[in-house]
């Protein structure tokens, strides 16, 4: 079936930050005398916002509501952000060469505010027809439903998108939407062999991502 469609993720893919959650939520939790563990950051990864919030407050203990938890730490992500912006070699070029050819979509765990600064600082915002946060959904990754309202927006079948994923929990809400998964392992946070295996295509990086990749054998 042709692919019309590319729906990126965002963090791991467009711009290396996994770490950088993991950091600005484990400094956090320690600031504010949370019991930090060694598997939330596993934990939380591909969570909305109103989920790894809601973990941060029952799970790792911090008194504040989560709410207040969740603005805390997109504040501090965007001041990381704003100091230095860290993108994935190739991922703006990458980004650019699919647009000439493929209509174009994220799908993020990302709060809004930092979707769009993070897109407009890397001057590709105007390339992608439709962006949406986990947090604009019912449940977040590893169910499909931000791929699934990303693929809506667009006006393009789930099974005519092609959908760029670093994570494992990425991986399987991409598969669970019915799309093409093109895997390009997160370095830092590698997935799953469980959830690789039911990726369509591995590759080791953007510069990897061709048509060729993209279309179905």
């Amino acid at each position: 079936m042709k692919i019309e469609a590319v729906i990126f993720d965002l963090d791991g893919v467009i711009v290396d930050s996994e770490h950088v959650w993991d950091e600005v939520r484990e400094e956090l939790a320690r600031e504010r005398g949370g019991r930090w563990h060694d598997r939330a950051q596993a934990d939380m990864m591909g969570m909305s916002s109103v989920e790894w919030s809601h973990y941060m407050h029952d799970v790792i203990g911090l008194a504040e509501p989560p709410e207040e938890i969740d603005a805390e730490v997109v504040r501090r992500m965007q001041a990381r952000y704003a100091q230095r912006l860290p993108l994935v070699d190739g991922a703006v070029e990458a980004v650019r060469r699919l647009a000439d050819a493929y209509r174009l979509g994220l799908a993020s765990s990302s709060n809004r505010p930092i979707i769009d600064a993070v897109l407009e600082a890397a001057g590709i915002g105007g390339l992608f027809e439709a962006t949406v946060s986990s947090e604009e959904v019912e449940r977040g990754k590893p169910a499909p439903d931000v791929y699934l309202e990303a693929a809506r927006r667009l006006g393009v079948p789930p099974e005519r998108c092609a959908a760029i994923e670093d994570s494992a929990n990425g991986i399987r809400a991409a598969h669970a939407a019915g799309m093409r998964v093109i895997a390009i392992p997160n370095r830092r946070y590698p997935p799953t062999a469980d959830a690789l295996a039911i990726a369509d295509v591995v590759l080791d990086s953007l510069t990897d991502v061709v048509p060729s990749v993209l279309a179905p054998e």
